[in-house]
């Protein structure tokens, strides 16, 4: 499958679920997206469009922590410190939107660690 495919059905997979998976103050929604090098998580209350958590490998703290790690050990990372963040917002629940990608590998990884870390989903 060309990877312009690949992009494409995953964009249309997002859009299916966006349809049905909505975050509100009292459950806000978990979005995920993966690039090739990074990844990157967000806590979000679509009734307002405002988001209150997130965590990225690009940020200066977490990209200290991870140096000389896989990225699905990063994923982990993204995830445990996405939970510990959302826990001081007082956001213990969240919906779990995984972006059109597969449950697998770095999204595994990040969602496990969030759920370790307190949230519940």
């Amino acid at each position: 499958m060309p990877e312009i495919d690949r992009r494409v059905a995953r964009l249309r997979r997002h859009r299916r679920v966006r349809k049905r998976v909505i975050g509100t103050p009292e459950r806000p929604r978990l979005n995920i997206f993966r690039s090739l090098r990074h990844i990157y998580a967000q806590v979000i209350d679509d009734s307002q469009g405002h988001t209150l958590v997130a965590v990225s490998t690009v940020d200066p703290e977490v990209a200290e922590q991870i140096e000389g790690m896989t990225k699905t050990e990063q994923a982990s990372v993204v995830g445990k410190l996405l939970a510990e963040r959302a826990l001081n917002q007082d956001v213990k629940k969240v919906v779990f939107d995984r972006g059109g990608y597969k449950y697998h590998g770095r999204v595994k990884a990040l969602a496990d660690a969030a759920r370790e870390g307190g949230l519940e989903f």
